[in-house]
């Protein structure tokens, strides 16, 4: 009986550290990544997962849509979907 007691107890410690080491900070960036996207505004500076830096000029929230002007030809207005921000820096107001 002593020997399975041992088994036990070694895998209850490799849960754990399989939860803390792979588990737990995938759900902290999962609750970063979705406070960021809902802190999205209109003038906001963004960078996509592409790496292209732009600038949001509207915000469609019922399709989770941002439509971002790139560069400084302000006919280049594409829409993407929210979840493509990587980063954001906040309009200076």
């Amino acid at each position: 009986m002593e020997g399975a007691g041992y088994y036990i107890i070694m895998l209850v410690v490799f849960i754990a550290i399989f939860y803390f080491m792979i588990l737990r900070p995938q759900k902290k960036e999962q609750q970063k990544q979705e406070a960021l996207l809902s802190s999205l505004e209109i003038g906001d500076s963004v960078v996509t997962t592409a790496g292209f830096y732009g600038v949001i000029i509207d915000i469609v929230e019922e399709q989770g849509v941002i439509i971002v002007e790139f560069g400084n030809n302000k006919n280049c207005r594409i829409p993407m979907k929210k979840s493509a921000v990587v980063e954001v820096e906040k309009a200076s107001k």
